[in-house]
C-alpha cells in the first residue's frame, strides 16, 4: 500500500476567490474524483485548526494499492486539471509518499 499526503498554503486571494472560498473549491474538486478514479482506496481531506506559525491550510491523505496506481492517479486527466488549478492558489505545497 502507498500512502499519499499533501500539504498546501494557500493564497488570501487568488482567482477572484478567497482563501476558504479556494480551500473549498479545491476539496470538492478532488472529492469529485473518488468515483471517476477508482485506484484511489482511502481518502481524507481536511483543513488546519490550530493555525500555527508552522501549519499549513490543508492536508490531503490517499491511499492506493501500489506505486502504479499513484501514478494512474497523478496522470489521470481530471486530476491534472484540479491540479492546475491548485498551482493558480497556493503559495507552497509539501507532499510525502510512503509505502506501508
Amino acid at each position: 500500500m502507498i500512502c499519499h499526503i499533501v500539504f498546501w498554503k494557500f493564497l488570501d486571494n487568488a482567482e477572484n476567490h478567497t482563501k476558504e472560498e479556494n480551500m473549498e473549491i479545491v476539496k470538492e474538486r478532488l472529492t469529485a474524483l473518488l468515483p471517476i478514479i477508482p485506484q484511489i482506496k482511502s481518502f481524507k481531506i481536511g483543513k488546519d485548526v490550530l493555525h500555527s506559525e508552522m501549519s499549513y491550510d490543508m492536508a490531503l491523505v490517499m491511499e492506493f494499492d501500489s506505486l502504479q496506481d499513484l501514478d494512474t492517479y497523478k496522470n489521470h486527466p481530471e486530476h491534472k486539471k484540479v491540479s492546475e488549478y491548485v498551482k493558480l492558489v497556493r503559495s507552497d505545497r509539501a507532499c510525502v509518499d510512503y509505502e506501508f
